[in-house]
């Protein structure tokens, strides 16, 4: 299948949501678990969410060439997609599907071209996702005010994606973003 769907969007938009909706609805899709250095949140698991990493092992995969692409987000907080990952699925038979940051986001399309669906998930708001993120109860308000800064920065991205889902009603996006990859799956 070689193909490659990209889920990307600010903190809290709602996108992890709608790529576990995607995999539950598409069995042609395998989930590209990245790279981390950053610690586990919640019930984050190592190898199902994430491959948590200390930032020197991070560095030592950069320095191999073992990156799709890969971003330091914040200081020694790495995000990356390991080549290996896209490989392993592909060989299942299986399109990809990322659950990335804005910027990894436009890296993978650039990388993969024609063969990836790029999807923006906007927030109603910058409000509203400030909200979302206090509700989470994962991160300390002075980490929200970061994420909601760095929301606002993101969003000014939105059109180098192929399509943008406004994530204002879940069921509704849940329905525009079906109908988006089943017309991919098919071209």
């Amino acid at each position: 299948m070689n193909k490659v769907i990209i889920f990307s969007a600010p903190s809290g938009s709602g996108k992890t949501t709608l790529v576990k909706h995607c995999l539950e609805h598409f069995s042609e899709l395998a989930f590209s678990i990245s790279c981390t250095t950053r610690n586990p949140r919640g019930e984050e698991q190592q190898g199902i969410d994430y491959h948590f990493i200390t930032p020197e092992e991070f560095r030592q995969k950069i320095a191999e060439g073992d990156f799709v692409e890969f971003e330091e987000v914040y200081t020694d907080k790495y995000y990356g997609t390991l080549k290996s990952e896209v490989e392993r699925i592909w060989a299942s038979g299986k399109a990809v599907i990322f659950d990335v940051d804005v910027q990894g986001g436009i890296a993978l399309k650039k990388y993969f071209g024609d063969k990836a669906l790029s999807i923006f998930i906007m927030p109603p708001s910058v409000a509203a996702l400030e909200l979302r993120l206090i509700a989470r109860g994962t991160d300390d308000l002075e980490t929200i005010h970061l994420r909601v800064a760095k929301a606002t920065e993101e969003i000014s991205f939105k059109n180098e994606f192929d399509k943008i889902v406004i994530n204002d009603q879940l069921e509704v996006a849940k329905i525009e973003i079906d109908n988006l990859i089943t017309q991919f799956l098919k071209s």
